[in-house]
């Protein structure tokens, strides 16, 4: 049974207004033995996307651009084409360099219109993950739980034709979910999930893995949505990281969208906090595939 939220005033868990997860702090959590003895899980979500330029004017609209509703949207639009066309093989190149592997976020339409990005994330060895279909649509509350279903199957079934395997995690547009997505993921085979920035460490959603998301250290929210420099965007990383590693047994998930990070003016930072990063001892470089496996096993 898919579980709603609860009427206000209802007593709940401590700390909760909902059932999908046991409450727990960050001491009765698991600090999780990765492997060779690694203090800490680094992934890369690379983001690939395709956005309308003309959305249609679906329940769930929402102004898209800082500079007011314009539809057709061409200066948003031409943004996310910029990352596409450029601004990814910049980031793949930043990778490269640094021997790390990303987990691709594929959205539904990005997989039919981007083979050839496509391609080069699997001539890298790249996971992926479901991304929801378009970067103009997303999962909300004013969905029935059919259109969520069909949603989740479109974005499943788009990766599984690009790719040739079906997806195990599920990373949805805009981070967003209802109380009834986690178990419609679960019933279409999911087996995790990177939406939840709640916890610095895995935890059971369910029957799914939920793996941090660290919206803190997303290129988007940092630096295009609170408009933060550059500089800070790659500080607050390295910094963020280094106390995880102190601690021990924490996963810190950087996330990507080509056309924020892959601007001339902002690769070289994302270079600098990963020679930080990657400075440090003990760090094991991982899928977010890997990692919901081997945190599964421990919880």
């Amino acid at each position: 049974m898919v579980e709603k939220f609860p009427p206000v005033g209802e007593v709940r868990l401590p700390g909760m207004d909902h059932d999908l997860y046991a409450y727990r702090t960050a001491d009765e959590g698991p600090r999780f033995a990765w492997p060779d003895g690694a203090r800490i899980a680094l992934t890369v979500t690379l983001m690939l996307e395709y956005r309308e330029l003309d959305a249609p004017a679906e329940r769930d609209r929402r102004i898209v651009s800082p500079l007011g509703d314009f539809r057709p949207d061409w200066l948003t639009w031409s943004q996310h084409a910029y990352g596409n066309r450029v601004g990814v093989f910049r980031v793949l190149e930043m990778l490269d360099r640094f021997g790390l592997v990303p987990s691709v976020a594929l959205g539904a339409e990005a997989a039919r219109r981007h083979p050839e990005l496509v391609d080069e994330c699997i001539r890298r060895g790249a996971t992926f993950m479901a991304h929801g279909t378009f970067a103009t649509r997303r999962i909300t509350s004013l969905m029935t739980l059919d259109e969520q279903r069909a949603h989740i199957a479109e974005s499943r079934d788009a990766v599984m034709q690009a790719t040739g395997r079906a997806p195990a995690g599920w990373c949805g547009q805009d981070f967003n979910e209802t109380p009834e997505t986690p178990a419609l993921l679960a019933e279409a085979g999911f087996s995790y999930t990177t939406d939840w920035s709640n916890d610095d460490r895995p935890y059971r959603l369910g029957s799914l893995i939920s793996l941090p998301a660290h919206s803190e250290w997303n290129d988007l929210e940092c630096m295009w949505l609170r408009r933060a420099t550059p500089q800070a965007w790659s500080d607050g990383i390295a910094a963020g990281f280094s106390v995880l590693r102190e601690e021990g047994g924490s996963v810190c998930n950087i996330t990507l969208h080509p056309w924020i990070i892959g601007q001339a003016h902002r690769i070289r930072y994302l270079g600098d906090a990963l020679k930080r990063m990657l400075g440090q001892q003990g760090v094991w470089r991982a899928s977010t595939d890997a990692v919901a496996r081997i945190a599964g096993a421990q919880l």
